[in-house]
């Protein structure tokens, strides 16, 4: 019985000697809470010769035994030469368990009450259909990670239905927070560009999942940065499709700025959150650090600044400022990434080439595009137009001063090679020429010690971020 109740015990105190087994119940009783545990004194009657000589599995025989507390313990005067044991007591009986219960029901409650305006529009996936369709979250179908989920591929439903299932991490304090903004804005987008959120699950015991619509032909990042197993480079995206994407995606970027009832701002726009359809049609995913914003243009403060490294508008990582700005700022590294083919960040690269921002910005104010071009495209004459239409639009996206820098309508225009107005005189100006580019948005001229601040910014823990380059500041 005794060892039923989960007790530690003490050996009598005249001897101080302890056996392995009692060290470990000790140890195990020490993770209790100090105010479940109550003390029990055993103390032998009148056996002390015999029970120093017996052996240790017989010195129960003949005990009385009395609860108290620790202080009582304290207080009381023990004969040294007697023999006594002290017992400790974890008197929880599962009462902590009970309260944690409770308060996860709270939780899961107030989260129901949060999304009750569109659940109703959504599918609601129980945690058995989940497991089912990520075969009980095989490793072999995982599609990615983030900071604090996994993304898995599965099929639901009658039909079979191909979905990528998003497993926010339940020891994460902010996950229900997180999975119900994502869940609210996700599900309140609609357009060719956006991949559609189809449902989600929850679960008091195995956490939140929100299940999304699969694409098929992949991430961006995968065509523009993975090599092949054994093939030296593998096949280059086209420059037609890369121009499609570019496209694409600035229309998705336009209708989450202007096209919802509020503002929003996806924070984490880059290659790998950009897929590709069976017909390489792009469109934007993962809304996990999306927010909303009072208005386009109309900035605010955040206190953690998250993101993807490489990716950070300077007014963000350095004062935590969010606007539609920060989303256009990372909409032209992603440029940058289509004319290059390069990453943003790069260590392996030679001395002034491990930031691509920092390469690539004196050769857009001189205009010089066939020095930014991927060396595996062939370049085509058909396609001058779009690439200096390209070229234009991201010098323009990648402006240091945020006041400077376009808007997401002003950079649509410029790829489609129409007429956009500057941000600070507002005069329309014709972009078919290069030379437009620094008249309309002139590059700030930065010191050589603010450009190697920057660099070295942008390297800090380069190594350890390449593989997972999340960068979450907290």
């Amino acid at each position: 019985m005794v060892w039923d109740l989960g007790l530690a015990c003490f050996i009598p105190l005249s001897r101080r000697r302890r056996s392995d087994e009692d060290q470990k119940e000790e140890v195990k009783a020490g993770n209790n809470l100090e105010n479940n545990k109550a003390w029990l004194l055993a103390e032998s009657g009148g056996c002390g010769a015999e029970l120093n000589s017996a052996e240790p599995q017989s010195v129960h025989s003949s005990f009385r035994f009395s609860f108290c507390s620790q202080v009582e313990l304290e207080s009381m005067h023990v004969n040294k030469s007697s023999s006594a044991t002290v017992l400790m007591v974890n008197l929880d009986n599962g009462m902590m368990d009970s309260r944690s219960r409770e308060l996860k029901w709270k939780r899961i409650e107030s989260l129901e009450r949060s999304i009750s305006p569109v659940a109703h529009s959504l599918v609601r996936f129980s945690y058995a259909e989940i497991v089912a369709a990520t075969r009980n979250f095989s490793k072999g179908r995982v599609l990615g990670r983030g900071a604090c989920s996994y993304v898995f591929r599965g099929r639901v439903g009658f039909l079979r239905t191909a979905v990528a299932i998003k497993r926010l991490d339940k020891e994460d304090k902010e996950s229900s927070k997180a999975f119900c903004r994502e869940l609210m804005i996700a599900s309140s987008l609609h357009n060719s560009h956006i991949v559609p959120l189809l449902g989600f699950c929850i679960d008091p015991e195995e956490g939140l999942f929100l299940v999304y619509k699969f694409v098929s032909g992949g991430s961006l990042e995968r065509y523009l940065h993975e090599k092949k197993r054994g093939v030296k480079g593998g096949p280059a995206l086209p420059w037609n499709i890369r121009y499609k994407v570019a496209v694409g995606i600035a229309e998705a970027i336009g209708y989450l700025h202007n096209g919802t009832e509020r503002c929003i701002v996806h924070r984490d726009i880059k290659p790998s959150n950009i897929l590709l359809s069976s017909r390489k049609s792009p469109k934007l995913c993962d809304f996990g650090l999306a927010t909303w914003t009072p208005a386009p243009s109309v900035p605010f403060l955040c206190k953690t600044v998250k993101g993807t490294f490489g990716y950070l508008a300077p007014e963000y990582f350095q004062h935590g400022k969010i606007s539609d700005k920060t989303d256009v700022y990372a909409f032209g590294v992603v440029l940058l990434e289509l004319i290059t083919g390069r990453k943003p960040i790069e260590a392996k690269r030679g001395p002034g080439e491990e930031n691509l921002v920092i390469w690539a910005k004196p050769l857009l104010q001189q205009g010089s595009a066939e020095k930014l071009l991927d060396p595996r495209i062939n370049f085509v004459q058909k396609y001058s137009n779009q690439i200096t239409q390209m070229v234009q639009a991201a010098s323009a996206c990648i402006h240091s001063e945020e006041s400077r820098r376009p808007n997401i309508n002003e950079i649509i225009a410029i790829l489609r090679g129409g007429k956009a107005n500057c941000s600070n005189s507002r005069k329309k100006a014709n972009l078919a020429g290069s030379s437009c580019v620094t008249e309309c948005y002139p590059q700030l001229q930065q010191t050589k010690s603010e450009m190697r601040s920057h660099l070295a910014l942008a390297m800090l823990g380069v190594s350890e971020l390449e593989e997972d380059d999340h960068l979450y500041c907290r």
